[in-house]
C-alpha cells in the first residue's frame, strides 16, 4: 500500500485550490458520459482529508441521480473535485487527480469502471 500524502491541486486559473491527504490508490477513469467527456480520474477521500484552500466561484452541476455535486470553477472551467455520498452512506469527496500539482503525468494507474453500463 502507498504512503498517504498530502497532496496539493486546483484549477488552471487558480481561483479554486486544495489539499488533500490521499495514497492515490484505488483510482478510477470511468465511461459514463460526464466523467470520460472530461477525462476524469478520480480519487475518492472522506471529507476530513479534504482541504478548500481557494474558494473562488464555482458552478454546480448534478446529473443521473444527482447523488454527486460536480463543482467547475467557474473563470476557467476545470472540475478539480465532486462531493457526495459514498454508498456505504458516508460523505466523501471524489478529486480529479489530473487537477494536482505535485505529480507526474501519467504516474499513476487507474481502474477502468463502466458506468456508462449503470
Amino acid at each position: 500500500m502507498a504512503e498517504v500524502k498530502t497532496h496539493k491541486g486546483g484549477c488552471r486559473c487558480g481561483a479554486v485550490a486544495y489539499e488533500v491527504d490521499s495514497d492515490l490508490d484505488g483510482l478510477i477513469e470511468c465511461n459514463c458520459s460526464h466523467c470520460y467527456r472530461k477525462g476524469l480520474v478520480l480519487a475518492f477521500v472522506t471529507q476530513d482529508a479534504f482541504r478548500l484552500t481557494a474558494d473562488g466561484a464555482q458552478t454546480e452541476y448534478l446529473f443521473n441521480t444527482n447523488k454527486i455535486t460536480h463543482l467547475s470553477c467557474e473563470t476557467c472551467g476545470v472540475q478539480s473535485f465532486a462531493h457526495g455520498v459514498a454508498p456505504n452512506g458516508q460523505p466523501m469527496m471524489a478529486v480529479n487527480i489530473r487537477t494536482l500539482t505535485d505529480i507526474e503525468p501519467f504516474g499513476w494507474t487507474a481502474q477502468r469502471v463502466d458506468g456508462r453500463s449503470f
